[in-house]
């Protein structure tokens, strides 16, 4: 196939050429009186006949010089091939504006050789520096892309909504975490859990109205005085009467994140598939890393289930149980820890008083 194609351009090029030339050629022979042969037709079947006479001896040295040049390029890389490409692109473009400036100049050797002269030099210059340069051109891009994949992914988390339920403005940890930035997004407060704050606020229950209020000005807080955006979603889903089943429904429809500490409504997300953030997580994770040996100073503040037990609590809440404890209760003592146990309750620190180690 390769050989019929070369054939081709050779009796393409040979007409081409009988055209152009044929008629010096009969000049230059002094036999341009002959009309037949003069005729630009039979010119150019003469020098298509030449040529195809030609490529009985070369179409072989032909056809080996392409597969040798086939076989160079498919052994490069991609990368250098379109680099080189596109650098030898951009030097014959240049090469092309300054010979076109040339033309304006009146010299016979200016307007034919020196844009010859110029097209191989800036051709050669450019195929060089794009495919030397091709570490740096695409490092460049690289890093172009990873910026805008930067700046995308910002952006993304910035969009993504955080849809509040009413345990986790009651307990009013929220506002303190978005004071710090560490919640990023828009955060969403739905209409019913609106509701439901301002049922729990007029409840006769004394301690109910107190938490009800309570969360109310945790809102309050976080709409007027921190620097989060925050949305209320006015929809309802009246087929639903659960809130905790219309938190799940409206995640579901926004792609949005629910934020929580209840570990039921915890446990539902998980299973329908829906992005929950528990503060109670939170809070265990950032909780000191407390390992057995240590030493803490503690005060004992109130009798533990098993006989001679005392119970002390760290500042964050967590419970350490003090053996042999009882003694000690309403005292500041220092404490050895034991043992570390980590349940879905939180961790409890076991721990036995200082002083009986120095005794034993």
């Amino acid at each position: 196939m390769l050989k019929r194609i070369v054939q081709a351009c050779f009796l393409i090029s040979g007409g081409t050429l009988g055209i152009i030339l044929m008629s010096d050629l009969l000049v230059f022979f002094k036999i341009d009186d002959i009309p037949v042969i003069n005729n630009p037709y039979t010119a150019a079947v003469l020098g298509a006949i030449i040529f195809y006479l030609i490529t009985f001896w070369a179409v072989d040295y032909v056809v080996g010089f392409v597969k040798w040049l086939e076989e160079l390029l498919v052994k490069l890389p991609i990368t250098d091939i379109i680099f080189g490409s596109l650098g030898l692109v951009f030097g014959l473009l240049v090469a092309f504006l300054i010979g076109f400036a040339l033309t304006s100049i009146e010299v016979p050797i200016i307007n034919t050789v020196v844009p010859i002269v110029l097209t191989l030099l800036f051709g050669y210059l450019g195929f060089q520096v794009g495919f030397k340069k091709r570490d740096e051109l695409l490092s460049l891009f690289s890093s172009r892309k990873k910026k805008v994949g930067e700046e995308e992914l910002e952006q993304q988390n910035n969009n993504v909504l955080k849809i509040l339920d009413t345990s986790v403005i009651i307990d009013g940890r929220i506002a303190d975490i978005c004071q710090t930035g560490f919640l990023e997004g828009t955060i969403v407060i739905p209409q019913f859990v609106l509701e439901e704050l301002q049922h729990i606020a007029d409840s006769s229950d004394a301690l109910k109205r107190n938490r009800g209020r309570r969360g109310l000005d945790i809102l309050n807080r976080i709409q007027k005085e921190l620097a989060v955006k925050v949305e209320i979603y006015e929809g309802d889903f009246e087929e639903i009467q659960e809130v905790d089943s219309k938190l799940v429904k409206l995640a579901k429809l926004t792609d949005g994140i629910v934020v929580t500490n209840d570990f039921n409504l915890n446990k539902v997300c998980e299973l329908q598939g829906v992005s929950v953030l528990n503060i109670n997580d939170l809070a265990n994770a950032v909780k000191p890393v407390v390992l057995p040996g240590e030493e803490l100073n503690v005060q004992v503040i109130k009798d533990g289930k098993e006989h001679h037990q005392g119970v002390a609590y760290l500042d964050d809440g967590t419970m350490i149980v003090v053996e042999d404890g009882r003694d000690y209760i309403g005292k500041q003592i220092d404490v050895l820890v034991t043992s570390v146990l980590q349940t879905s309750a939180g961790r409890m620190i076991f721990a036995k008083p200082k002083l009986l180690e120095k005794a034993l």
